[in-house]
This record gives C-alpha cells, structure tokens and sequence, in this order.
C-alpha cells in the first residue's frame, strides 16, 4: 500500500500559526491537502501531534484524509506510527506548508522509485515547496531504531540519505519540464504568504485539472512575478485583503 502522508503542526517559529492562515477561505493545511489528493495513491494521511488534532481534524476528514497522532518533535516516529497503524509499504512524504505541490510530478517520482525498487528518491530542481519524497516503509522503520541525532528524528529522511551504503537512493535532477530552483512555492514567511495568496487566487481561475500540473505552476508563477503581469501582485493582494 502506497500512502500520502503529510506531515502537519500548528507552531511555526517564523510564520506563527501558519497551518490555519486562510488561502481563498480555507485554511492553508486544507490547501494542501487539496493538492495532494491530486497525488494518486492508496491512502492520505494528516500526520500531526496531539495538540493538533481538536483542530485538524475536521480539515482531515473534509479532505478524505485519515489522521494519524505522534510525536511533535520525532517527526521520524510520527510517521512510523501512521506505516503500522495503516500497514503501509511506501510513503509520499509531505509537508503542510507545500500548497502548490507538482502533482504529476509527485507520480512520476513514486513510479520511478518503486520502478527501481529505492528506499528514497526526491528530485533537485524543483521550485523549493514543489516537490515530495518517495520512501519505503521499512527504511523508515529501520530509521527509527537506528537514528540517534536530533535532526534525523526531526526531519525524517537525513538518515537515509546520510547512508548510501545502506540505503538504495535516487536523487536525481527533475526533468527539466519541472525545473525552477529559483522559484519559491512554499509558506513560511509572511512574504510567502502573500505570494501565495496571489498564487492560489489566480489558480482559481484556472480548470482544476490542470491546477497542479508542474509546468502549469510554473507558467502561472512566471506570469504573475516575472513577467508585464506583475501588476496583478498589487491588485490581487488589494482583492484578497
């Protein structure tokens, strides 16, 4: 079994309580579910500590999501909690505060790893925000026993791929229909914020199957902060405030 596991929490040091920050009525965490339901696989899981699950819970099950409770700061045993609880084989890891996710290329990274059987695989050069992880269960679980530094149990896959002599890895730079490194999808400030306001009000407008195609992220990104639509920045923020 193949799930979508996103990892979620409500403090943020730099961008306080930006789970709940409202992209075009609902909440960011909600967004990104959103966009990950767009990623095929068997299963969708919020993973997220205690202290989140009064409020996330309705947005899980909105969503189609299961919810899964662990640890706040062992991030690496939160998800195994949710690989036993749901029997999982294989994880599409993700973060909550990714809305603008490359669906298609999400897939064609999963296919790929399971293609060549690796314990990880993560493409370089991607929009930083637009990209997921692909990760066997049981070197998650394999992880857990053996990973002792903090930022391994934080941030889940360091330990992987701090060891290629242990762990089947595939790292490779995405097709570059998918490339922009220089482009900043994510949220974690509050000019990220904003720019993701722009970004999901003008995604909007857009048909839905093609809202979380990469190169369709891209175009719009370019179009919007790059190019003569730059004045749509003042006016859309004017609109959304």
């Amino acid at each position: 079994m193949t799930a979508v596991v996103v990892q979620a929490r409500l403090d943020s040091c730099r961008l306080e309580g930006k789970s709940l920050l409202p992209l075009d009525r609902e909440p960011l965490v909600f967004r990104v579910m959103e966009a990950l339901n767009c990623v095929p696989c068997d299963l969708r899981i919020l993973a997220c500590p205690e202290d989140c699950v009064t409020v996330f819970a309705p947005f899980a099950e909105q969503a189609g999501f299961e919810l899964s409770v662990g640890s706040k700061d062992d991030v690496l045993s939160r998800y195994c909690v949710a690989i036993r609880r749901f029997g999982i084989d294989r994880v599409i890891r993700a973060t909550a505060d990714n809305p603008f996710v490359f669906a298609d290329a999400a897939d064609f990274l999963n296919r790929e790893a399971v293609s060549l059987n690796a314990d990880y695989a993560g493409y370089s050069g991607l929009p930083y925000g637009a990209g997921v992880e692909s990760v066997s269960a049981e070197a998650l679980l394999r992880a857990e026993r053996e990973a002792s530094l903090p930022l391994e149990r934080e941030h889940v896959c360091p330990y992987l791929y701090g060891h290629p002599e242990w762990f089947q890895l595939h790292r490779p730079l995405a097709p570059r229909e998918w490339q922009g490194p220089s482009l900043r999808v994510t949220v974690d400030t509050r000019e990220d914020y904003e720019r993701a306001m722009i970004l999901y009000r003008a995604f909007s407008e857009q048909p839905q199957e093609i809202q979380y195609n990469g190169r369709n992220i891209i175009k719009t990104y370019h179009e919007i902060f790059c190019g003569k639509k730059t004045v749509w920045k003042r006016k859309l923020l004017a609109n959304i405030a």
